[in-house]
């Protein structure tokens, strides 16, 4: 378990003694600068997960992808699912990487857009520290099709966050191609809409339409029988659930004094709505595993929220380490949970790392 802690303590110790960013752009929103600290994290990220071995749930699933992929081509990716996991099953069968090439081509695509989104909130590091127990632990090295999915919204977010919807229908689409539930983050943008609304609604509903017969239509009732009517229950879906509710919940009480741009502020709030609606329709429905799933692409919530709640609740602008520590507590007490309590957390423990 040591390494898990320490992958959270160094940002967490990070976290603690770091100010708030305070440079803002003109649109309200922060300029995104990866300077050579983060082009290291990102490094160390891409090396943590994608060289992990024999670690997640779902271990030895993803060698189908691997072995079938030594009977493909790259024309034969158009007519299948998740084109994009299979294009790096492919690439890395005929460098001869293994399942450690797929794994770390993965990572590296999950690590940039979790920097590029940890380096748009004005504390870069706590949000980073944030995602280390769940996001990066669990997600990343757990779900490796949809952790890509999830990496790549996450840049698409930090797009439509700045009004950039063409660019954030894009990334998702890209994202799509790794795991196709991500299309369902697209009418998001149409939500969001403030400024040419006939014309962005026009380009959503497109890129939505694209996605959905591009890459849904055909694996549509598939998806419904798997995460809908075989009823499958999802462990831990409520905790999951919850853990997105509480920033949430968080975000729309104190939302005013967030130091958010009107864009994001509407973007966040809509992701505010969703996650209490999903942990409210928990309760009635037999959804458990379809909302745990799309759970996923609303974590990035809970990095944004605690990434602004410690100047949204202290003094702007100061260090505010008391509730910087009680958010690292909190997280802390998640790892902590997490690793010896959760029923599949041995598929995690311990930790190794590999070539093969």
């Amino acid at each position: 378990m040591l390494p898990y802690w320490l992958f959270f303590l160094t940002p967490a110790l990070v976290a603690l003694g770091s100010a708030p960013l305070m440079a803002m752009r003109a649109d309200g929103t922060r300029p995104l600068r990866v300077d050579g600290t983060w082009l290291l994290v990102i490094a160390s990220l891409t090396i943590v997960i994608g060289l992990r071995y024999n670690v997640g749930g779902d271990w030895g699933n993803y060698f189908r992808y691997l072995f079938g992929a030594r009977s493909l081509t790259f024309w034969d990716l158009g007519g299948m699912e998740d084109p994009g996991y299979w294009a790096l099953n492919l690439l890395s069968t005929q460098l001869g990487l293994g399942i450690a090439g797929v794994n770390t081509f993965g990572a590296l695509l999950f690590s940039i857009g979790l920097v590029l989104f940890c380096r748009s909130l004005p504390r870069p590091w706590l949000a980073l520290a944030c995602a280390m127990p769940y996001l990066v632990t669990v997600v990343a090295m757990g779900y490796t099709r949809q952790a890509i999915a999830v990496g790549l919204v996450m840049i698409g977010l930090v797009m439509l966050g700045r009004q950039r919807f063409v660019l954030f229908a894009l990334w998702v689409l890209a994202g799509a191609l790794f795991h196709r539930s991500a299309v369902l983050m697209i009418p998001i943008a149409g939500l969001t809409v403030s400024k040419n609304r006939f014309l962005s609604l026009s380009l959503v509903a497109g890129a939505a339409a694209l996605g959905y017969f591009t890459l849904l239509a055909d694996s549509a009732e598939n998806l419904v029988n798997t995460y809908v009517d075989q009823k499958v229950a999802s462990d831990g879906a409520f905790i999951r659930l919850a853990m997105n509710a509480v920033p949430a919940a968080l975000f729309l009480f104190y939302h005013k004094r967030f130091a958010l741009s009107p864009a994001e502020k509407k973007l966040w709030l809509v992701f505010s709505f969703m996650a209490i609606t999903m942990f409210i329709a928990f309760f009635p429905t037999n959804l458990s595993t379809a909302l745990d799933r799309m759970a996923l692409y609303i974590i990035p919530l809970q990095l944004v929220v605690f990434a602004h709640l410690p100047d949204a609740i202290g003094v702007f602008g100061r260090r505010n380490q008391a509730i910087v520590a009680l958010i690292l507590l909190y997280y802390a007490t998640t790892l902590f949970v997490w690793l010896n309590f959760a029923n599949h957390s041995t598929y995690w423990v311990p930790y190794q790392m590999g070539i093969g």
